[in-house]
């Protein structure tokens, strides 16, 4: 696994900070939270942000990449789309299946 840090904290959004670009996990929060997070990682020195979320979040973070790219970031391109599943074991042993996805955005 990539090691990452925290670099900054955006509107209650932990924005990690990674070799390829800044990683941002969706999860319970606002779609406008997500995406205020994103502009301000696209306004530093990145010009590459990963939106990666697990399950339901998974249509917020489509909510997310759209949201942005269509209504504040023109020059925005999604570069990658990968989507995975991950078994996990609930409470009681038996086992789980969770998709998730990673959507890489990229300025033009």
């Amino acid at each position: 696994m990539d090691k990452f840090r925290v670099t900054r904290l955006v509107y209650y959004v932990k924005v990690y900070e990674m070799e390829q670009g800044s990683v941002i996990y969706i999860g319970r929060k606002p779609v406008m939270a997500y995406c205020l997070a994103v502009m301000t990682a696209l306004k530093a020195e990145d010009s590459e942000v990963t939106l990666m979320a697990r399950g339901r979040a998974i249509s917020k973070a489509v909510d997310v990449a759209e949201v942005v790219r269509n209504q504040f970031v023109a020059d925005l391109m999604v570069k990658d789309i990968s989507i995975g599943t991950e078994r996990l074991e609930n409470e009681d042993g038996s086992p789980r299946n969770i998709s998730n996805i990673s959507i890489q955005l990229a300025k033009d």
